[in-house]
């Protein structure tokens, strides 16, 4: 009994840190890739505000300073 409810526990870890571990990456990915895009941008405010919203609903950041959305894929 003691060992299922160890290996259950052990599962459940790991499957907690791994949807974690998703969660945060999301978030890091988004911003590391829009300040690349936007580091030649002319306004680069505006365009690390519009592409950090485009990313987080589609998570894509499309290659250019500006547009380029056909590039990511529809939710």
């Amino acid at each position: 009994m003691k060992l299922s409810s160890t290996a259950l526990v052990l599962i459940l870890l790991l499957i907690t840190t791994s949807f974690l571990q998703a969660a945060m990456a999301g978030s890091g990915f988004c911003s590391g890739k829009c300040k690349v895009r936007c580091s030649k941008a002319s306004i680069k405010d505006r365009c690390l505000k519009y592409c950090n919203i485009c990313c987080k609903e589609c998570k894509c950041v499309p290659s250019g300073t500006y547009g380029n959305k056909d590039q990511c894929p529809l939710l």
